[in-house]
């Protein structure tokens, strides 16, 4: 959470900075809205026991892939959907996220490696030697204050949102493009 906490505020930082404006991105419009919603709040089902949660987790990356795709053309959203799909296709193959020890450790994370070992989360285990495309699972550390381990996936995850985030709030407003239009249709600018 504080990572994305954190993201979200330079994200903001960079729109302002690059001249755009909070109030602009009230002008996208995204289709299918409640299907990231459902999609993001599906994997956080814990229980009860591992097939419901991982079922869960599916789904979820099934309504995130639905939701990307249909928003495609929206600046930052193939970013996002290479994001998704870096994510699941290392669950997939895996059976969940391999979170790298090293990762742990360095991220001050290290009281959760025992968890991990004796007890995988649906959507977390330890990776192991036995896990496919480690190298895109959990294995880049943010020390604290965030004290997380992230995927690849989750960077251009979070990437394309601060593109679509900063596009956005850089893009003219359809207010401001109607003012600047004339009678004709055509822009018309005042200087």
């Amino acid at each position: 959470m504080k990572l994305m906490v954190i993201c979200m505020a330079i994200i903001l930082a960079a729109g302002y900075l690059m001249g755009g404006r909070l109030r602009n991105v009230g002008d996208l419009h995204l289709r299918w809205p409640g299907l990231a919603l459902i999609g993001l709040a599906l994997q956080f089902v814990t229980g009860p026991g591992s097939t419901v949660p991982q079922a869960c987790l599916y789904l979820s990356f099934g309504l995130l892939i639905v939701f990307t795709i249909v928003n495609i053309r929206v600046f930052g959203f193939p970013v996002i959907l290479a994001g998704v799909l870096c994510n699941l296709l290392v669950i997939g193959v895996n059976g969940g996220m391999p979170v790298s020890a090293h990762a742990l450790v360095v991220s001050d994370q290290g009281q959760f490696l025992g968890d991990l070992a004796n007890n995988p989360y649906p959507k977390h285990h330890l990776a192991t030697e036995d896990d496919l495309l480690r190298f895109m699972g959990d294995v880049i550390p943010i020390p604290l204050p965030i004290a997380q381990a992230i995927s690849l996936g989750d960077i251009l995850t979070y990437a394309g949102t601060g593109l679509v985030v900063v596009g956005a709030m850089r893009a003219v407003p359809a207010r401001r493009r109607e003012e600047v239009a004339g009678d004709d249709g055509v822009a018309h600018v005042h200087g």
